[in-house]
């Protein structure tokens, strides 16, 4: 019978394999991809220098083959001046100079992004051009799918190995990726492959082969290695490889694992130095370039286009400040967060968390390294990227976090029965299944995956309020209201707009749903002064982060009131979530046919805040 359960569970894959290369084939990356999001343009960029040229640099060519493939420049490019490295030998410690020069050529830059993922995806490029980047990840999901099953079926029945393993994929925001041009699913696999190399002997001890011996522990530091490259944050995930066996008395072994792992990522920033100069591939003189783009026949757009660009404004002073009580915030959002909380959107490592903790196998000592590794790694996230620990730029869910989420793959205990995976299945799709309908859609507009459903009814990450997702739509972010900057995160608020010949600025709040609103200040808010008013009787509803006021509001009878602010500290201010709700509305070219305008509204707001300079 088990037998023909793996068989089956063989089957399975193999279909889903199909499905996924046929349709990573047949995909019009371009067009359905909607164009560049994020980080692509420089990985792209990469894999296709990789693929087409044999090398690493950005030049004339490569700016003209963008330009064929998406009619449109590299959006967002990152890009370095290169530089020219000599060693010279000295008579003191120790011993050995580096000299670096501005490299002599100015017809070449080089890509400011780690280069593992262009070069990983090269072969596959040059095999189906765009879509090669496509069936690269489907192979990586397919070695994970694999991996997983293996690692689970070794000691629980095929059917809810499988079921699990599928689950961890798709009942999380993991599979969105796969649409990504980016390294987030190759450092996903990474980990992932690591973690089984070195745990597969654990669970499924009998017999030989190279999974059983040593030299996997070897290879799992190689891979992780690799990761720590593409991403620094990755660095703990060695730790509990080299600890469980320093626990079991193999301090060579623990050793070399270690060393392999540094030695490695060494090696690839060294690989890196050889190509631009520069060690640190974010490092040096780099920018990003928007609209126009060196090398595109625009006179000196490196000194007169190009953007300085840092991965982290969360400098020494930043951090500090308020340290304990944002912490203790990022640590909820890190959690329970609306759009990169781990319980919404990494569900089934919940379920594989509890399960180990209300199990035998918690008293497995490299079950425990790995938990612990991932909570550290996690609480490193908050306290050095405070106000960009989801990765930056709006991700559907966390991006910086995902490829250490699979490292709790390997908390789940064996499992006799497909309750608990569909319960990771029901519990992850309740928030993910809106991405897997269309994931181009939800990779292009990650704002429209809480704009509905349950996620809204989680709380908004304030303390990276210019990194929601929301600022992915220009119309809907970074909104001047006085001093104010306000965020729609949904359509049931529009735009501020000019209300009387004075130049003074309201809100429409529309019928029949909750706006939300987050309002950023330079200056802390003690309360806002509010006045509501509508053509039609109605109940208005709105709070600030503190106690809720509701309002009966007759037609064209305005109402002022207070409305006291609670938010929290972002990287340049303050940031709070106004929620307001209208029970009734009207459509002014229905009262009006004169107007066309055939909005659905409900409460025109205008709001002072007052500081707590101002109130004391």
């Amino acid at each position: 019978m088990r037998r023909v359960s793996s068989r089956a569970a063989a089957a399975i894959g193999l279909i889903l394999l199909t499905i996924g290369l046929a349709a990573a084939l047949s995909v019009d990356v371009v067009k359905t991809g909607f164009g560049i999001k994020g980080d692509e343009a420089t990985y792209v960029s990469s894999g296709l220098s990789a693929a087409y040229d044999g090398d690493l640099t950005y030049e004339r060519r490569d700016v003209e083959r963008f330009f064929g493939l998406y009619r449109a420049g590299p959006e967002g490019i990152f890009l370095k001046r290169g530089k020219t490295i000599s060693l010279h030998m000295t008579a003191t410690p120790p011993f050995v100079r580096i000299e670096r020069q501005a490299d002599p050529r100015t017809d070449r830059l080089y890509f400011a992004k780690a280069l593992v993922y262009g070069v990983s995806a090269a072969p596959f490029v040059r095999l189906f051009g765009l879509n090669g980047f496509l069936v690269f990840h489907i192979l990586l999901l397919g070695i994970v799918g694999l991996c997983g099953y293996l690692f689970l079926a070794a000691e629980s029945r095929p059917a809810p190995a499988l079921a699990f393993t599928l689950a961890f994929l798709f009942a999380s925001c993991v599979s969105v990726y796969t649409v990504f041009l980016t390294p987030e699913i190759l450092n996903f696999t990474l980990v992932f492959t690591a973690y089984f190399f070195w745990l597969y002997k654990e669970v499924s001890p009998e017999g030989g082969g190279f999974l059983r011996g040593r030299g996997s522990d070897v290879v799992a530091a190689i891979l992780l290695g690799i990761a720590t490259y593409s991403k620094p944050t990755h660095a703990l995930l060695i730790a509990p490889i080299v600890l469980w066996a320093w626990w079991r008395r193999q301090f060579v072994m623990g050793l070399l694992a270690g060393a392999v792992c540094v030695a490695v990522a060494a090696g690839c920033f060294g690989a890196t130095a050889l190509n631009s100069g520069e060690f640190n591939y974010q490092g040096g003189d780099r920018k990003a370039f928007y609209h126009t783009f060196p090398f595109d026949g625009t006179p000196d757009v490196w000194n007169t286009q190009g953007n300085e660009m840092s991965t982290n404004d969360s400098d020494a002073d930043n951090v500090l400040t308020d340290f304990t009580h944002r912490f203790a915030t990022n640590v909820e959002y890190f959690l329970v967060g609306r759009h990169f909380g781990f319980v919404p959107y990494f569900f089934p490592g919940v379920i594989a968390a509890a399960l180990w903790l209300f199990s035998r196998e918690r008293t497995r000592v490299w079950r425990g390294l790995i938990a612990l590794v991932v909570v550290a790694s996690a609480a490193s996230l908050l306290i050095f990227a405070p106000f960009t620990w989801s990765g930056g730029g709006g991700p559907p869910g966390n991006r910086y976090f995902m490829s250490i989420f699979a490292a709790t793959f390997f908390l789940m205990p064996p499992v006799a029965s497909v309750a608990w995976p569909m319960i990771a299945w029901i519990g992850g799709a309740l928030f993910t299944a809106k991405m897997l309908v269309n994931p181009f859609v939800a990779a292009k507009y990650p704002n429209q995956t809480t704009e509905r459903g349950f996620a809204r009814r989680l709380p908004v990450e304030l303390t990276m309020a210019n990194d929601l997702p929301i600022m992915l739509e220009i119309t809907r972010s970074h909104l001047p209201y006085g001093d104010l900057l306000l965020y729609t995160l949904d359509e049931h608020a529009y735009s501020p707009e000019t209300v009387d010949a004075e130049g003074n600025k309201g809100v429409w709040i529309a019928s029949g749903g909750r706006a939300d609103i987050v309002v950023r200040s330079e200056e802390a808010i003690d309360h806002l002064v509010m006045t509501a008013l509508s053509p039609v009787r109605t109940t208005f509803t709105v709070a600030m982060g503190k106690s809720t006021v509701t309002v009966a509001l007759e037609p064209s009878t305005p109402q002022t009131f207070d409305v006291p602010a609670s938010g929290t500290r972002d990287l340049r201010g303050y940031a709070y979530l106004m929620t307001a709700q209208s029970t009734d509305g009207f459509v002014p070219h229905l009262l009006d046919p004169t107007t066309d305008d055939k909005r659905n509204l409900g409460v025109m707001m205008r709001f002072t805040p007052i500081t707590h300079a101002t109130a004391r």
